[in-house]
């Protein structure tokens, strides 16, 4: 049984997409784990003001009709912060993404809410430090070995080849083809290797990071050619450079 001294308020949302900056909280779930372990839930649907992306209703379920009639942030806001008074705090990646995306609608609803004499559980965090996420560690959980001459590189090689074929025979829904194991699991579509840029749900490349994240890297350029030299001057891996110029000379013709 856990020892509380005060209730931990476990916290999960779901958004319109997942940059802090840009995005808002479509759904919020509180459980309060009270010091008697009992529980405590709060649920409510929140209207973002912005459209929900086909892609990412397609992930949650919530669409845009369902939040039409639900309160905005800042109408709930207040209702929101006194559920979590003087309770710590916890999620699953919830301090690299909940807790953030949370603090930026407070702040965006001008209310002031302090959160530095909460403690933060992250169980994400709880699992990879328990279960380390290292080739090692995968080798003696798939292959039930220990694996010698570790970070060597014939000998890591090796093993993720071990690790892969018998990840290939635990888990029969991967089936046996390239074709098949990356259809289940997806297959991430890449623009620059460091992923300065990424695609959008149309298939635009925008930018990944800085004060242009989400906007299309095209219209940037246009608007902003001194950013492409800003770019190129900067310490840019040569792979992002050269995507960047090829998405520069695709604007350019576009335009002549």
């Amino acid at each position: 049984m856990l020892q509380l001294n005060r209730p931990i308020a476990f916290i999960d949302l779901e958004t319109t997409g997942v940059s802090l900056s840009t995005d808002r909280i479509v759904e919020i779930a509180i459980i309060k784990v009270l010091p008697d372990n009992s529980r405590q839930v709060k649920r409510k649907l929140i209207n973002p003001q912005i459209p929900i992306p086909k892609v990412t209703t397609d992930i949650h379920g919530i669409t845009n009709e369902m939040v039409k009639d639900a309160p905005t942030f800042k109408q709930a806001g207040n209702e929101i912060k006194q559920y979590l008074e003087n309770c710590d705090l916890g999620g699953y990646n919830s301090n690299r993404f909940d807790i953030p995306m949370l603090m930026e609608e407070f702040l965006r609803a001008g209310m002031d809410v302090d959160l530095s004499n909460r403690r933060m559980i992250d169980v994400q965090h709880i699992f990879y430090t328990m279960e380390p996420r290292t080739l090692t560690a995968a080798y003696k959980f798939y292959c039930q070995k220990e694996l010698v001459n570790a970070h060597s590189a014939e000998a890591d090689v090796d093993a993720t080849i071990d690790v892969f074929l018998s990840q290939v025979d635990r888990y029969k829904n991967l089936g046996n083809s390239v074709d098949s194991i990356l259809g289940s699991i997806g297959e991430e579509k890449i623009v620059d290797y460091a992923r300065r840029f990424c695609f959008d749900d149309k298939g635009v490349e925008v930018f990944n990071f800085g004060k242009f994240k989400g906007r299309a890297v095209s219209e940037v350029l246009k608007s902003e050619p001194q950013y492409y030299d800003w770019m190129m001057k900067g310490d840019f891996p040569l792979h992002t450079k050269q995507k960047l110029t090829e998405i520069l000379n695709r604007t350019l013709l576009k335009i002549n």
